[in-house]
């Protein structure tokens, strides 16, 4: 089994710490308008926000991390993953349709990219692997596609 690089949890932080800004920002204008208005116990709310969201953009990132696995075996691809909910799935190569190799803009800077597996059965069934250096994720690409025509022609 195999991990994903280490700089992942820097990207899931930076995602997540962005959204949880947001999150944050407009609890502050909540309470600044409750401030403004006269209440008592002003930014309560935003500075709970913000102490909850430092503490989860540190954690969560780190135990995602930590519980996501992933193997090319022969046959099959295996993903493991999930801190509270263990998920482990198993894709068999011959079910594979199409493979892809995704870079957003954060992945992009950290030279990292998402492997994504289409497989039959619509959209519900595709699954990535993030968090693989981007040559990595190409090689993989390019292993799956090898075994995916191989078992087509024959």
């Amino acid at each position: 089994m195999q991990r994903l690089e280490p700089e992942t949890r820097t990207v899931w932080a930076l995602k997540l710490g962005g959204l949880l800004l947001l999150l944050v920002g407009a609890l502050f204008f909540y309470d600044l308008v409750r401030w403004l208005s006269g209440e008592a116990w002003p930014f309560v709310f935003s500075g709970a926000a913000f102490v909850i969201s430092a503490g989860a953009t540190i954690a969560v990132p780190r135990l995602r991390w930590r519980y996501w696995r992933y193997a090319l075996r022969a046959e099959e691809l295996y993903l493991e993953r999930g801190v509270l909910n263990r998920m482990r799935t198993v894709v068999p190569l011959r079910r594979i349709q199409h493979v892809d190799v995704s870079q957003d803009l954060v992945e992009r800077e950290f030279d990292l990219g998402k492997l994504v597996v289409h497989t039959a059965g619509g959209r519900s069934s595709d699954v990535a692997v993030p968090g693989l250096r981007y040559a990595d994720a190409e090689r993989l690409r390019d292993d799956v596609k090898r075994y995916v025509l191989a078992e087509r022609d024959a």
